[in-house]
């Protein structure tokens, strides 16, 4: 059984499960597995909440809860569409933020020109989401509410299992859509930046785990990871940060909606690559973090 969380504040949009001295030199974050969306929200949309679902990465929340055996991890509450943590502060939309311009915007990110910024614009099979503009403070309380506070949870546990450890690595996961037969059709996406965000025997780890139980993997393609792995990895310093997606048809019903047989079978996979990311960085963690 998942233990339960470890500091569960009413007034935080995230939730932290495992004691505040690290058991493992693996953290988990789960940044858009989130399903609650508030009333400022709802009543800012042109659109019913249900278009907003393809945003989530849905039900992934549970197959890590499943995996779960006492390692620090952070699930986001909130709703993708209210903020997504997976982009940096900078993104935000001039489209429908009234707190900036184009010409003050220093980041035009190809997910912020396609709708998909810090607040996303738009959403698959639905379009524009808004149907007013945000007022500038609105955005702004979100990222001191939202976003700051759970990129700061993640480098404080980052930290601690470091200085425990001697290194620490975040396990970042996502789910995606069934990839099309052109893309491989993997089961599996592993993101490291292209070696940036972490060294590569973790990564080999993992796809080596994945094969094992007879998924295919591909590498940082079509995913390489976003915001959080660009500002939480840093491998010369022995902290490493790998995103994982999953195929949600591997673990939600057929109608792609809610969490299906394949579950627990999802749930045991991912905790072999738990344990196999562990193994590696308490094998050698000096070693590791000189690469």
């Amino acid at each position: 059984m998942p233990s339960l969380p470890a500091m569960a504040d009413p007034a935080s949009s995230f939730d932290r499960y495992g004691a505040e001295e690290p058991s493992s030199p693996v953290i988990l974050s789960v940044p858009h597995g989130g399903r609650d969306y508030p009333l400022a929200l709802r009543a800012a949309l042109r659109v019913p909440v249900a278009a907003l679902a393809p945003l989530e990465d849905r039900h992934v929340d549970g197959v890590a809860l499943a995996a779960h055996r006492g390692e620090a991890m952070l699930i986001q509450r909130r709703a993708r569409a209210w903020i997504d943590l997976n982009r940096s502060e900078q993104e935000r939309d001039p489209a429908i933020d009234d707190g900036v311009t184009r010409k003050s915007m220093p980041l035009m990110s190809a997910k912020l020109r396609g709708g998909l910024g810090l607040v996303p614009r738009r959403v698959a099979g639905a379009g524009d989401i808004w149907a007013r503009r945000l007022d500038g403070d609105e955005v702004m309380a979100r990222i001191l509410e939202d976003h700051r506070p759970y990129h700061a949870a993640l480098r404080d546990a980052l930290a601690r299992a470091r200085a425990r450890f001697g290194a620490a690595v975040l396990l970042d996961l996502h789910s995606m859509p069934p990839l099309a037969p052109g893309q491989a059709a993997a089961g599996m996406v592993i993101g490291d930046r292209f070696g940036r965000s972490a060294a590569a025997r973790f990564v080999h780890r993992i796809e080596t785990e994945a094969m094992a139980s007879g998924i295919r993997t591909a590498l940082n393609a079509p995913y390489a990871g976003g915001h959080i792995l660009e500002t939480q990895g840093r491998p010369a310093t022995g902290i490493h940060a790998i995103q994982i997606e999953i195929d949600r048809s591997l673990y939600l019903d057929a109608a792609l909606d809610q969490p299906g047989d394949g579950l627990a079978a999802t749930a045991r996979i991912l905790r072999r690559i738990i344990d196999a990311v562990a193994d590696e960085a308490l094998t050698a963690p000096a070693a590791i973090a000189a690469e």
